[in-house]
């Protein structure tokens, strides 16, 4: 399959570059996965299209500020550097710029000393491997000096650092939002939950190969970044009763999806509590073994999120509600606008 043919026309300031005032104030493109019909509602209107016994599944990871500036010990020369993936004994796979000035060796402090850290190794991709040293709790250094990562696309400053993250974001640990679930407030959870909608949670730390382009041509060529996911007894439980009394269970976000198809697939579309890496990579001929429905963003052209919700809901239905939102003006990626997929 040819990766060309995820590709559709993106202008540019519909690239949201910040979050609306409101939460629950995006719009909503609602997709019939079996008809191909449209829907042009408000993010209010999700509970309409949610029926009682509904289970909705939900990431609460938790994005690391983990975006540091620092300077070399030796020559006072500034360096940036990702945190990407904790290695454990305070070791870190990182991204860093510029990558040159950071060989093997290189120390680099962060504000004023408070945390200092060493380049030990330089990895396949051009990242590097980085020992930290301080005094204290690593995690709430990384609060005080660290910022957010936000996405390439976004070129705005990001006012309150909490609008990048979930109002249920628990476990700390991504390098990205999983950003389907901005949309919403507790109150608007609440709502949900009192209709009878079952509320679950899974964890899976989103890694920066979500923003990755695909280099292949070719889409099954193409090779996923592997990322740490658990899931809990009470979400296994709650996922099987629904599958096994024929209720629906959506995902929230592609990374709720990823995780329960991880495992799902893996037994036989059954849940079971596990933690581990998962790289699964989900495109058009993959058959679904947990989910039913799918709320999800905008995604980038040629991306593998199109791939998986071309997966779901069928590769021309899915680029036909994608140019239908370029003409009617929706907001994309992260701070953007939600698409139900049902």
């Amino acid at each position: 399959m040819d990766v060309q043919q995820f590709d559709f026309e993106l202008p540019e300031h519909l690239i949201a570059q910040h979050p609306l005032q409101e939460r629950t104030s995006s719009r909503l493109l609602v997709l019939n996965k079996k008809t191909g019909d449209i829907l042009h509602q408000r993010f209010t209107d999700l509970i309409e299209h949610l029926v009682p016994g509904d289970v909705l599944v939900m990431n609460d990871s938790r994005v690391l500020p983990a975006r540091l500036i620092g300077e070399k010990t030796d020559t006072g020369a500034k360096i940036e550097v990702l945190l990407l993936k904790s290695l454990g004994d305070d070791r870190w796979e990182t991204l860093v710029k510029p990558g040159k000035r950071m060989k093997p060796g290189t120390q680099v402090v962060f504000g004023n000393g408070l945390l200092r850290c060493t380049c030990e190794e330089v990895t396949e991709t051009g990242g590097r491997i980085i020992r930290f040293h301080y005094d204290g709790i690593f995690y709430e250094i990384l609060d005080q000096l660290g910022s957010m990562p936000l996405p390439p696309y976004i070129h705005e400053q990001l006012d309150d650092q909490e609008r990048y993250q979930t109002v249920y974001a628990r476990e700390r640990g991504s390098a990205a939002a999983p950003t389907a679930g901005l949309h919403f407030t507790k109150p608007y959870l609440e709502q949900i939950a009192a209709k009878g909608v079952q509320l679950a949670y899974v964890t899976l730390h989103v890694g920066l190969g979500t923003f990755r382009p695909v280099s292949a041509d070719s889409v099954e060529e193409h090779i996923m970044h592997a990322e740490y996911y658990e899931i809990p007894e009470e979400t296994a439980e709650i996922v099987n009763r629904a599958k096994a009394e024929g209720r629906r269970v959506i995902a929230v976000g592609t990374t709720s999806c990823r995780t329960l198809e991880t495992v799902g697939k893996a037994n036989s579309g059954k849940l079971t509590p596990t933690s581990g890496w998962t790289d699964i990579f989900i495109y058009p001929g993959y058959t679904f073994s947990i989910l039913d429905g799918l709320l999800t963003n905008f995604h980038l052209p040629k991306s593998t999120l199109v791939m998986l919700v071309s997966a779901l809901a069928g590769k021309e239905n899915v680029l036909r509600a994608y140019q239908t939102a370029v003409e009617e003006e929706y907001r994309f990626f992260s701070f953007g606008d939600a698409m139900l997929i049902l």
